[in-house]
């Protein structure tokens, strides 16, 4: 039990005596009678549990189903209802919503009307994007993409941009639950209590909860260790936060590595990225992460810390076997990072559904070519194995041959040496390894300007 102290819908609200894995949708629907804010799938897909988080750093949109109360602390939310005025006014992409007939039977409008409020916000118009993270079945899109378009030029109303102001003061008492401050804090507190489960954005952990409905007696939330948000780009290599969002992440492979950052618009939803961290998508191990390809390719060295000890690892041998990885009781991810270097690189995300999906096949491909000769090739994929691994077998057979369609088609059989990969609800294992291969030629392809980007074909 603990205490958190956070602003909704710009009131100030100090809660003691809160679980720390009561979630904020729970809370708002239970506790407060604040029932715009649905619930659907309960696991941050859908969007009907859409609310606006702004700190220091600006307003976000994120799921309230997969939040915890402890990840508001110092920080104010609005919910559907504090997006009109406080006098009832119609936020303009309310009135948008109700002028293009964007609503139906209005179970998701609460949703998009949270991350369209936000979006407008943030002067972001590629609502594309912006929506992907909020599901509708009844209206289509069209209309809804039409109110958004149409609102975008009106102004910002004035108590959308009040909440920052009043952030300051704003605390609470000393918690039960761990609310590290830094790195160091969290150190000495996770080498006392190693058993314990670190919160980054708790869209993996969020699901233990709503989903697997498991008790976490010792809880750690990582959203205030500040000293871990960073991205440094230097001369020589490109070092990554652990706490750092998604999002962040995303925006700054785009001037580096342009293929990853479009991987990343098709990791989760805006509300998943913004809460989740690349430390939290490392830690976890998952074979269908996305990120953990992409950075093995890239040449990656994960950075870990145990009290003051501190060690590091190629990003590849972190993860052993399927839920198991190279880590310690009470040690924790603290940073990633990797070579600068020129982009050869070019991920792969094949899945059911383009925009939030899971990965059926994530192949991503960092190869180099000096005087028509593969010099380097570092090729990584998830989805192929009970984790994120690289094909060594494929690498050493294409490496020092010349760069041509047969080199990668002599390649073929290599594959099956890598990789064993499962038959399950997204794919069989043959179009797996079928899949795989056809990557390797699309990259060769795209890279002889034999077949273009189809990402950028325009009509």
């Amino acid at each position: 039990m603990g205490q958190i102290a956070f602003l909704l819908n710009g009131d100030p609200i100090v809660l003691s005596d809160i679980s720390p894995t009561t979630t904020l949708l729970d809370w708002l629907r239970e506790s407060r009678g604040l029932t715009g804010t649905k619930e659907g799938c309960n696991e941050g897909d859908c969007g009907t549990c859409t609310v606006m988080v702004t700190d220091a750093k600006g307003a976000r949109s994120v799921n309230a189903c997969i939040l915890f109360l402890p990840q508001l602390h110092g920080k104010a939310v609005r919910t559907v209802e504090g997006v009109s005025g406080p006098e009832g006014q119609l936020h303009p992409v309310q009135q948008a919503m109700v002028d293009h007939h964007g609503s139906q039977c209005g179970f998701c409008t609460p949703g998009f009307v949270v991350s369209m409020a936000c979006g407008h916000l943030n002067g972001r118009t590629d609502f594309d994007d912006v929506l992907a993270g909020n599901l509708c079945r009844c209206t289509g899109y069209a209309p809804i993409v039409r109110a958004a378009e149409a609102a975008a030029a009106e102004p910002v109303p004035g108590w959308m941009t009040e909440d920052l102001s009043k952030l300051d003061g704003l605390g609470g008492e000393k918690n039960d639950f761990a609310l590290p401050k830094s790195s160091d804090e969290l150190a000495a507190w996770y080498a006392e209590h190693p058993d314990a489960v670190l919160v980054g954005g708790a869209t993996d952990v969020g699901l233990w909860v709503t989903k697997a409905l498991r008790d976490l007696p010792e809880v750690a939330f990582l959203g205030g260790v500040e000293d871990l948000k960073y991205i440094r780009t230097g001369d020589d290599r490109v070092t990554i936060g652990a706490v750092t969002p998604v999002t962040d992440v995303g925006t700054a492979m785009a001037g580096l590595h342009p293929s990853f950052a479009e991987m990343i618009r098709r990791y989760g939803s805006v509300q998943v990225r913004n809460a989740a961290t690349i430390g939290g998508n490392i830690a976890n191990g998952s074979p269908i992460g996305d990120s953990p390809p992409a950075l093995i390719a890239l040449g990656a060295t994960l950075h870990l810390r145990k009290g003051d000890a501190r060690r590091e690892l190629p990003l590849e041998e972190f993860f052993i076997d399927y839920g198991k990885q190279d880590r310690a009781k009470g040690e924790f991810v603290e940073a990633v990072s990797f070579p600068r270097q020129p982009d050869r690189l070019r991920c792969y995300k094949l899945s059911k559904r383009f925009d939030q999906d899971i990965s059926a096949v994530c192949g991503c491909f960092n190869i180099i070519v000096e005087d028509g000769k593969v010099a380097d090739a570092r090729i990584a994929f998830g989805g192929m194995a009970g984790v994120p691994k690289r094909a060594g077998h494929v690498e050493a057979a294409i490496t020092g041959k010349p760069w041509l369609q047969d080199t990668v088609e002599a390649a073929a059989e290599a594959w099956a040496q890598d990789f064993s990969p499962l038959s399950d609800m997204r794919a069989s294992a043959e179009y797996r390894l079928k899949a795989a291969r056809n990557m390797l030629m699309r990259y060769f392809l795209e890279d002889t300007g034999a077949l273009p980007r189809v990402l950028e074909v325009q009509p």
